[in-house]
């Protein structure tokens, strides 16, 4: 645990705290750490329309960390929320997003995993977010894990407790069956993990692909995605959230990505499930529209040392409509009050 808490202090003073973006790694600058109130440069000017509380507050903790790929590229400085402080005395927890999202989808359960006294790092997996990839590598399943490993390797540097909701647990199987030395536990949330890949969409002409990717970032679309990804939302929060969820879309680099990832084939994790030992906790929204109870189930009963855990009133998002019963949960399982 770490030696206070950190989650206690007010928002002013955690911006206070954070690093402005003058640290060095390896001749390299982190990049962010705006000061209190403001966001960093590299956020789309979008950002100024959320009005969520959490979510500014969130993106304004958005930095840049130096990443070696191991692709033609030197670097990819790679966004995410990093903890304050790093603490030797417990596994970090590490925050992956949806498909098609970033970080900020966890802006509701970050201040209460630190208020835990956990050490909470959310990570935008490569292709999505907030990163720099103006210079575009690979966004296929396999670029995506290995930016994960360099990321985990040079910053986070100990076995995680390793999230991954929807797709982001597909993620989060194929990491661990390729990395099993940097994760220590699994939890998922709703997991998408019995998809074979993208199917026939990465057979589509590229002209074809990136009109479908361009349809994927509208407003309408993003709000029905909203309507049946939660359980009840008010009209008002769900353009609200819309806005949240699209940010990313915004970055100049984004259709690429997207059209890059759609024709690589996507993630088709289904072999690995049984490769995965570590302890993992599976949490379910009760009313779920998107992943099916059946699938959740099944998923439950192939991993080899698993424990279900259902969320009441919610659906495919529970990190954001129940934050405080996720967190918990998160929490109670990382410090071993879940077996």
């Amino acid at each position: 645990m770490m030696a206070f808490n950190l989650g206690s202090l007010s928002p002013a003073t955690l911006m206070a705290v954070t690093k402005k973006g003058g640290e060095s790694k390896g001749g390299l600058k982190v990049v962010g750490g705006a000061r209190y109130g403001e966001f960093p440069s590299f956020l789309p000017k979008e950002v100024e329309k959320i009005k969520d509380p959490f979510a500014r507050s969130l993106a304004q903790r958005i930095q840049r960390l130096p990443v070696k790929p191991g692709f033609p590229e030197h670097f990819i400085m790679s966004s995410c929320v990093q903890p304050l402080m790093q603490s030797e005395e417990s596994n970090p927890v590490v925050l992956l997003h949806c498909f098609d999202s970033s970080c900020l989808e966890w802006c509701r359960v970050y201040p209460l995993l630190e208020d835990a006294g956990l050490e909470a790092w959310a990570i935008d997996v490569l292709g999505w977010g907030f990163s720099d990839l103006e210079k575009l590598p690979p966004c296929n399943a396999v670029s995506k894990r290995h930016h994960l490993y360099q990321l985990w390797k040079s910053h986070i540097k100990r076995p995680m407790i390793l999230v991954g909701p929807s797709l982001g647990s597909s993620v989060a199987i194929d990491f661990t069956a390729n990395y099993p030395e940097a994760v220590e536990k699994l939890v998922l949330i709703n997991p998408s993990v019995y998809e074979e890949g993208t199917g026939n969409l990465a057979k589509l002409p590229k002209v074809i692909a990136y009109a479908a990717v361009s349809l994927l970032k509208t407003l309408p679309l993003r709000f029905y995605a909203n309507v049946l990804a939660f359980n009840n939302i008010s009209l008002s929060r769900g353009l609200d959230w819309t806005n949240v969820g699209r940010l990313h879309c915004h970055m100049p680099w984004w259709e690429d990505a997207t059209v890059n990832f759609m024709v690589s084939g996507g993630y088709n994790v289904i072999s690995q499930i049984n490769q995965v030992k570590q302890k993992t906790l599976v949490i379910c929204g009760e009313n779920d529209k998107i992943v099916s109870k059946k699938l959740t189930l099944r998923l439950y009963w192939e991993l080899l040392n698993a424990t279900l855990r259902v969320v009441p009133d919610s659906g495919h998002l529970p990190h954001v409509e129940k934050p405080k019963c996720v967190a918990k949960l998160i929490a109670d399982f990382a410090q071993g009050h879940i077996i």
